[in-house]
């Protein structure tokens, strides 16, 4: 899976608050809507937390999908984070970004979530880059 860095800045975001509903919405059986709004809520404030170390990256590629990213998906990406095991990270390999879920034992791996790539396994002395911690993923769901 390739990574396209959408550019990366260190300037504030500027605040857009959207009202957000008290109540949830159900994914399985209808409820009555209720027309209760609880307060509003900036994406920024939900999904970046470390804005000068924040970027946006698009996907391309099918690796993650069973992780729930698909492609042309837009990546929240935090470099300030120290990746951890299990962590979903951005990375560079052999000079390319990919994004795999980081494995740190039993070996140092980056691990695809489709089975039909193999895992990438690091040796002593190989080399490995990690740009920054995916902790988000923005998905338009409409057809365009």
């Amino acid at each position: 899976m390739q990574a396209k860095f959408l550019g990366y800045s260190t300037l504030l975001p500027t605040q857009l608050r959207i009202p957000l509903f008290l109540e949830r919405v159900q994914a399985g059986f209808p409820s009555p809507a209720q027309d209760y709004v609880e307060k509003t809520l900036d994406l920024n404030e939900l999904c970046i937390r470390h804005p000068a170390a924040t970027f946006f990256v698009r996907v391309d590629g099918d690796s993650m999908i069973d992780a729930g990213i698909l492609p042309g998906d837009v990546l929240v990406v935090d470099r300030s984070l120290n990746a951890k095991h299990d962590d979903i990270v951005v990375a560079s390999v052999d000079g390319e970004f990919t994004v795999k879920t980081l494995a740190t034992r039993p070996r140092i791996a980056l691990v695809p979530a489709n089975k039909t790539y193999k895992v990438i396994e690091f040796v002593d002395g190989d080399q490995l880059e990690i740009f920054g911690v995916v902790t988000s993923v923005v998905r338009k769901v409409q057809r365009t």
